[in-house]
């Protein structure tokens, strides 16, 4: 048994990682100054809110945690916005992971994995993404991760910290059987507005694109399912355990699914249309991204078990209903 501090453990990703802590025997304690994270959210483990931009709270959250890890989700992690507002992203997600770092050192705590992201590889120049893909980012979010993992590779060279960084690519599903779904605000990802689009009379789902060099011309994606993605973070300690050094694994299931088919499978979970227009595509949107997870299946021992792409729509219905009970209250 493990204690385990998770920064932005309040969030998406960060709470369904605090589930499988806590199912493989550990002690998840939560960080999080909920700005975007919820309350309901930390159901397994104790919260301490705290930001990274302070680092006398830091201090505290290592001190009531007293871990023998850390993992590393709290970060702004919208594309557009960091556009919009570059300079806050990275003040929150490299000034607050320094500030992190530096107070893990202080306290003495070395291994650590972080939530990155395949957005620091940029428009791709092959099929699939391995984690020798160039690095190229196009949004100051995936500068701001790259420039995290750089900083972990140079600490990891000190000797100051054993770290992997997970680099994952479209997060869905949920897990509702334990209280947890997908509620951000705004929500950018596909599946939660697709469900949206076909429960809700109001709302239509706009298309960026259908344009594009792929079978239907919409954009592909690999969709993997947050539970697999929490699994990987838990296989992700053993190895900064059993490896120190840096290590980056891309997260995915190495299937890529078109904006249609997610639209065809969402209709044919829930049994209604999913209302959509056509718009322009998105700037800096590329026709397909799709994981090269070998590396993660060799060094973790880990793979996606939740690879249905009908039964990971039907979590996040299960999910979508949660959150609107939740609203509703």
């Amino acid at each position: 048994m493990k204690r385990i501090l998770v920064t932005g453990g309040a969030g998406y990703v960060g709470s369904h990682a605090c589930r499988a802590l806590a199912a493989a025997g550990h002690v998840p304690v939560v960080f999080d100054d909920l700005s975007r994270g919820f309350r309901w959210a930390v159901r397994f483990g104790e919260l301490v809110e705290g930001s990274l931009l302070e680092p006398a709270s830091i201090d505290r959250g290592l001190a009531t945690a007293a871990p023998d890890a850390v993992m590393h989700f709290a970060a702004l992690a919208y594309v557009g916005e960091s556009v919009d507002d570059p300079l806050r992203y990275w003040q929150t997600n490299v000034v607050g992971s320094a500030n992190l770092l530096a107070a893990m050192q202080r306290l003495g705590v070395n291994r650590l994995v972080f939530s990155s992201t395949c957005a620091v590889y940029g428009n791709p120049v092959s099929t699939t993404l391995s984690e020798d893909h160039p690095f190229a980012p196009i949004s100051p979010y995936g500068h701001t991760k790259r420039a995290v993992e750089q900083l972990l590779v140079d600490l990891a060279d000190t000797g100051a910290v054993s770290a992997v960084a997970l680099r994952y690519f479209n997060a869905a599903g949920a897990a509702p059987e334990d209280g947890l779904c997908e509620a951000h605000d705004p929500e950018t990802h596909l599946i939660p507005l697709a469900l949206r689009a076909a429960l809700d009379p109001d709302f239509s789902l706009t298309l960026f694109g259908d344009d594009y060099d792929t079978p239907d011309g919409t954009c592909i994606r690999d969709y993997v399912h947050v539970k697999d993605l929490a699994s990987a973070h838990v296989a992700a300690l053993e190895l900064a355990e059993r490896e120190p050094g840096f290590h980056a694994l891309n997260i995915g299931t190495g299937a890529g699914h078109s904006v249609r088919e997610i639209i065809q499978a969402t209709e044919a979970v829930v049994g209604q249309p999913v209302k959509y227009t056509v718009g322009a595509r998105r700037p800096g949107d590329p026709p397909r991204l799709v994981a090269d997870a070998t590396r993660a299946r060799q060094m973790l021992g880990w793979s996606p078990i939740h690879t249905d792409l009908e039964a990971t729509i039907r979590d996040a219905l299960a999910g979508e209903r949660l959150r609107r009970e939740r609203q509703a209250d």
